[in-house]
C-alpha cells in the first residue's frame, strides 16, 4: 500500500468586518481563528480587523501608481489577503446591509489579491437579522475579485449569546448546533482551498486579457 502524503499548509484570513472596537464580529473571528487553529496541521491564519487600520474610501486613485494615500494601509492588506489560500467574511448586519468600509475592501481587492480563493460568509446579528449581508456580498463583492464563495455560509442570530466560554463549552441548543455547524463549514472551506489551487495554477486563467468580470 503506498503511504498517503502529507498535506501541504493551508492559509486563511478572517476579515472581520465592523468598524466598531471590541465588536462581536471580531469575537466570532477569534473564535472561527480558534477553531481552525485546533485542526490537525501547521495551517496558518491571520484576522484582518477593519477596526483597526481603516482605508481611504476608494477611488480611481488606486489604479494610479501616485496613490500615496492608499498605499500605508493597503499595502499591508494586500499582502496579506495575497497570501492566503482562502478567507473568511465576517459581516455584522447594518440597517440590513453590509458594512461601507467591508464593501470599501472589496473595492480595493482585484484579482491579486482574491482570485480563484474560496471565501465563506458569516452573517451576524444581535437580534433575528444576519441574512441580508451573507445575500448582498455574494451578489456585489466577487465580479471583479474573482472570489469564489462557497455554498455553505453561516448566520449567527441573537450573537451576544452564543460563542463564549471555552471552545467546547455551550449555553444552549442553539449554541450548541451553530458550535458544530461551524465545524462542519470550515471543513467544508479547507476542501474548496485545497481543490482551487489548482484553478489558480491552471495556464487557462487569463487576467491579462480579461482583467474585469462581466
Amino acid at each position: 500500500m503506498t503511504q498517503s502524503q502529507p498535506q501541504q499548509p493551508l492559509s486563511f484570513v478572517i476579515i472581520s468586518g465592523s468598524h466598531r472596537k471590541n465588536s462581536q464580529s471580531r469575537r466570532v473571528s477569534d473564535y472561527l481563528a480558534k477553531r481552525l487553529e485546533a485542526r490537525p496541521g501547521d495551517d496558518t491564519i491571520s484576522i484582518l480587523d477593519l477596526s483597526e487600520n481603516p482605508l481611504p474610501l476608494w477611488s480611481e486613485a488606486m489604479w494610479s501608481d501616485k496613490a500615496n494615500a492608499y498605499a500605508p494601509k493597503w499595502s499591508g492588506m494586500s499582502k496579506q489577503l495575497a497570501a492566503a489560500d482562502g478567507v473568511i467574511v465576517v459581516s455584522p448586519e447594518w440597517g440590513g446591509m453590509a458594512p461601507a468600509g467591508l464593501k470599501n475592501l472589496f473595492l480595493m481587492c482585484g484579482k491579486q489579491e482574491l482570485a480563484h480563493k474560496p471565501g465563506m460568509l458569516v452573517g451576524i446579528s444581535s437580534s433575528r437579522g444576519g441574512s441580508y449581508p451573507v445575500a448582498e456580498l455574494r451578489v456585489s463583492s466577487y465580479k471583479n475579485t474573482r472570489l469564489c464563495y462557497i455554498p455553505e455560509n453561516l448566520i449567527l442570530r441573537n450573537v451576544n449569546t452564543l460563542l463564549h466560554g471555552d471552545l467546547n463549552e455551550t449555553s444552549s441548543d442553539e449554541d450548541t448546533y451553530l458550535r458544530k455547524r461551524i465545524d462542519y463549514a470550515l471543513e467544508v472551506l479547507v476542501l474548496y482551498a485545497r481543490a482551487l489551487r489548482g484553478v489558480r495554477d491552471s495556464p487557462i486563467i487569463d487576467h491579462k486579457t480579461y482583467p474585469f468580470g462581466m
